[in-house]
């Protein structure tokens, strides 16, 4: 499965972005889903999961109640809608792909490029 993360940007604190995961190939309903983030000097962090079918999804604490994880397997494409943005959200943000899901970032198998998201105060 070959992943391709994009719409970070630049936002203010309190705005909202969506991103977005396109993957490749017919197999990706198979694949559980994640989202991550990295900032600068620090280690990867989980954000978000969500199963195969779309019908479970686990947060991290940071975001949760403010981000959404979901996905089309019809589009191959997976999403992390994020509100209520915060300085302390700024990074680099990873999807990635696994047969089962899981909040540990080595687990992982595919990985798209990363997209930077700003929040500005």
């Amino acid at each position: 499965v070959q992943l391709q993360a994009s719409g970070g940007g630049l936002v203010q604190a309190g705005g909202s972005l969506r991103l977005s995961c396109a993957a490749s190939g017919r197999t990706f309903m198979s694949y559980a889903m994640g989202w991550f983030r990295q900032a600068p000097g620090k280690e990867r962090e989980f954000v978000a999961t969500i199963s195969w079918s779309g019908g479970t999804t686990n947060y991290a604490d940071s975001v949760e109640g403010r981000f959404t994880i979901s996905r089309d397997n019809a589009k191959n494409t997976g999403y992390l809608q994020m509100n209520s943005l915060k300085p302390e959200d700024t990074a680099v943000y990873y999807c990635a792909a696994k047969r089962g899901m899981s909040t540990v970032v080595a687990a992982y198998d595919y990985w798209g490029q990363g997209t930077q998201v700003t929040v500005s105060s």
